[in-house]
């Protein structure tokens, strides 16, 4: 399965059913998708095998130009987004030049879009780096993925490329001490001939002990929205999401259910 890849730089603005009217900025390969993880669920579809040369990303120099051009002429339109969104065709912060992109676009917005809040869409899987963590303290809104509780869960959903400790994750999400959004994929299915289901008692009472830990600001919980790569996957319904979501509430974190 191919996937949904974003071809631009920048794009949009489109309507988030999270954040509003979005701006989005791929850091990615326009033609592939580039990431740490290999979720089931990923719009983006299969994250291809490396070999050789990382791909090429476009420089911090292009990201700026084409972010600069695009808000002056929703400027001229008056149609300024809600949300300046990194996002894309995978993670974005693998792009090495990350955090010096965030400062360029922290300026831009200053000076162009002073309402639009600074958005990260990531999977929490570089915040052992120091220069990364310390830029996303910078954001109006810094959302980190957390599918699950256990390490199977997240083994089973979220794929890593590479060897990540879930207790690391963790332990890198505690660090913001509650400066984090975390937004949580649920569904069922199966994968490599293993029943998936992080909506069960015993994985959401996992996954808010984790949450617990953390602290965050808020949580996002959402459904499926577009085709997976795994087929045999279910969406959850709007009433399945409320019920975790009053768990949550009874805890004293706040929460949204998104559809």
């Amino acid at each position: 399965m191919a996937g949904f890849l974003f071809h631009e730089v920048v794009f949009g603005p489109v309507r988030s059913r999270r954040l509003g009217l979005s701006l989005g900025i791929n850091l990615l390969p326009i033609h592939s998708k580039y990431c740490s993880f290999n979720c089931i669920y990923c719009e983006c579809g299969w994250t291809p095998t490396a070999s050789g040369e990382p791909p090429a990303l476009p420089s911090r120099e292009e990201v700026r130009w084409y972010l600069e051009k695009q808000l002056k002429q929703l400027a001229d339109e008056n149609y300024l987004p809600d949300a300046i969104t990194y996002a894309g065709n995978g993670e974005p912060t693998l792009h090495p030049d990350f955090p010096r992109i965030v400062d360029d676009t922290l300026e831009l917005r200053d000076i162009l879009a002073p309402e639009a809040k600074v958005t990260l869409l990531s999977n929490a899987s570089l915040l052992h780096q120091e220069d990364i963590f310390q830029s996303l303290l910078k954001l109006d809104n810094n959302i980190q993925k957390l599918d699950g509780g256990t390490e199977r869960i997240f083994s089973l959903m979220n794929n890593p490329v590479d060897s990540i400790s879930f207790d690391s994750l963790i332990a890198n999400l505690k660090r913001f001490k509650g400066e984090v959004i975390i937004q949580t994929m649920f569904l069922r299915g199966r994968y490599r001939g293993e029943a998936i289901d992080n909506t069960t008692d015993a994985e959401v009472e996992a996954w808010i002990g984790k949450l617990q830990e953390i602290k965050p600001k808020s949580v996002m919980i959402y459904p499926i929205a577009r085709a997976t790569p795994v087929h045999d996957l279910e969406k959850i319904t709007n009433f399945e999401l409320e019920k975790i979501a009053e768990k949550v509430k009874a805890k004293g974190i706040m929460v949204e259910v998104y559809q």
